[in-house]
């Protein structure tokens, strides 16, 4: 038989691929390598020479995530048919978007995975950031946001949702959550110099999909 020999990056992406279909069926801690090397179809030392460890794979996976809302992201703020408002709130929408399977989220607000945690929560305000800060100055042309230093700002508001909002940090009841929904809201319209109400879907739901 013709050994059949892939791209690096295509057989990374399947072993990727096979991982996240199994953590979506059964759950990361119940999703050996082992496991993972058989969906994928590859030699054990195939993964190792691609991955270290299955945290590893996770770190990737969640990559993967931050590259779709960059990616996402920049779609929106190129469309030249969209008013800021409108592209804000869909920029808003696709951080719901979902990775291979809401349990790699999940896991990544275990303990111990904190730090790994934090570091996508930096890559994304870093990625994310200017593009949503590009935006925001169209709103500034438009006459809708009135704000000094759009990207420092910007940065700020995503650093401050992520980490008041992360529910593996704290353990808002509904209400709680309702509330500093409501808050965030208000806080987000006063730094962008926003008319009060525009920002009214992050607190009723209606901006957001059914994400984790």
């Amino acid at each position: 038989m013709v050994r059949t020999v892939k791209h690096p990056e295509v057989r990374r992406g399947e072993i990727l691929a096979a991982a996240g279909k199994l953590f979506q069926a059964q759950g990361y801690q119940n999703t050996p390598v082992d496991a993972i090397i058989r969906e994928a179809g590859v030699a054990k030392g195939t993964f190792y020479y691609y991955f270290q460890s299955k945290d590893e794979v996770l770190a990737a996976l969640v990559h993967q995530l931050v590259l779709q809302l960059v990616e996402q992201g920049q779609a929106i703020a190129a469309d030249t048919s969209l008013p800021a408002m409108e592209k804000v709130r869909l920029l808003l929408r696709g951080q719901e978007t979902q990775v291979a399977s809401a349990d790699v989220m999940e896991e990544l607000h275990l303990p111990e995975n904190r730090e790994l945690h934090e570091r996508i929560n930096v890559e994304t305000i870093l990625e994310l950031g200017p593009i949503m800060a590009e935006v925001v100055e169209q709103g500034l042309r438009e006459g809708v946001f009135h704000v000094d230093d759009s990207l420092e700002t910007v940065q700020f508001l995503l650093a401050g949702s992520q980490f008041l909002m992360d529910a593996g940090l704290f353990d808002w009841g509904p209400e709680e959550r309702a509330r500093r929904e409501r808050a965030m809201q208000v806080s987000i319209e006063r730094s962008l110099g926003a008319p009060a109400g525009s920002f009214s879907f992050l607190s009723d739901g209606s901006g957001r999909g059914d994400g984790p």
